[in-house]
């Protein structure tokens, strides 16, 4: 009698179980999945893994339980919505693929801000013909981008595009080209110029503008100002406005000011922003290792990974402001 009553019971629960989800569903796809946003050291999203279905609207109800945040999708163009504490964002999203989109704050609420991310796993039929992943550059070209680098030769004044422009002589074509940029160090070009019997009359000074004056030819305006914006955005409050790794947070994370990480595991200490300023570490570092950088993030430093949120092209124009922490592009 005990084992009838007991799988009378299993059914009645699975019976219920069918009847009980799919109303849920319902009245997700209907009404919306509230969404709680929090500061990091507090909890984050809730929940931060969200379910969807291709060509099926997703409607989120989004609000703010501590202090005003955002929500922005990764690798979108839709812009991010404000989130209020006591209020109610409504938001209906739209996914034309399968794939796991990351969702994140754009607010500085607290020196963890970056760590506000959650996923949104989006199920159904894949493209009749996928695209091959292409991996990262840095990858491609096989450099370790955790590995120290210094320069062996310094400016003696900042280098200058416009004063380049000024020496009127051809640059090798081999030197010009993008893909050269990309995977070279502004010191492995000047030494490879400086090399050239044709420059043997030009000053060290000169050859580093000619550098500038290079580097420049490889980025546009619209990918600096947009690189600007992403910087100020997401960069700025570690790393200072002018890039000087002197951020609002810049502190906390400065091992030498915080006495709480002597208390801290291997793996969860943080060091000083770096500080783009400064011509020994970027005249050094290749575009493509700036880039794998920004992509993967600081192993055991406190940099966070841009990757899921930051387009293949954003990436790039971020890059491209980098540099003109160091070099003097002109008007």
């Amino acid at each position: 009698m005990h084992k009838e009553w007991l799988a009378r019971l299993i059914i009645l629960v699975l019976v219920g179980m069918v009847i009980v989800l799919p109303t849920i569903a319902w009245r997700q796809q209907t009404q919306g999945i509230l969404v709680h946003a929090r500061m990091a050291e507090t909890g984050g999203w809730t929940p931060e893994v969200i379910t969807a279905q291709v060509g099926k609207p997703l409607h989120l109800r989004l609000t703010s339980d501590d202090v005003l945040h955002s929500f922005a999708i990764g690798q979108s163009n839709r812009p991010a919505v404000d989130i209020k504490p006591g209020e109610i964002s409504d938001l209906t999203l739209t996914f034309d693929k399968p794939g796991t989109y990351t969702f994140y704050c754009t607010r500085w609420c607290s020196v963890n801000h970056w760590r506000m991310r959650g996923t949104i796993e989006v199920t159904g039929p894949q493209p009749a013909v996928a695209a091959p992943a292409t991996p990262p550059l840095y990858l491609t070209l096989g450099l370790d981008i955790d590995a120290a680098h210094h320069a062996e030769v310094l400016p003696q004044h900042r280098p200058s595009a416009s004063r380049a422009t000024g020496l009127g002589v051809p640059v090798p074509a081999v030197y010009r080209s993008h893909d050269y940029y990309l995977s070279h160090t502004p010191v492995e070009l000047w030494k490879a110029l400086r090399a050239e019997q044709s420059f043997e009359q030009l000053s060290d000074q000169d050859i580093w503008d000619l550098v500038a004056l290079i580097w420049k030819s490889n980025s546009t305006p619209q990918a600096v100002q947009e690189g600007k914006a992403l910087f100020a955005t997401h960069c700025a409050a570690c790393h200072g406005e002018a890039g000087a790794g002197d951020g609002v947070f810049a502190g906390v994370l400065d091992p030498s000011m915080n006495e709480a990480q002597a208390t801290m595991a291997a793996g969860e200490t943080t060091v000083r922003p770096a500080n783009f300023t400064d011509p020994n570490p970027m005249l050094s570092a290749s575009p493509a290792r700036l880039q794998g950088k920004i992509l993967r993030g600081g192993m055991g430093t406190g940099m966070p990974y841009w990757g899921p949120v930051f387009t293949e092209d954003q990436t790039w124009s971020l890059v491209a402001y980098l540099w003109t922490f160091i070099f003097d592009y002109g008007g």
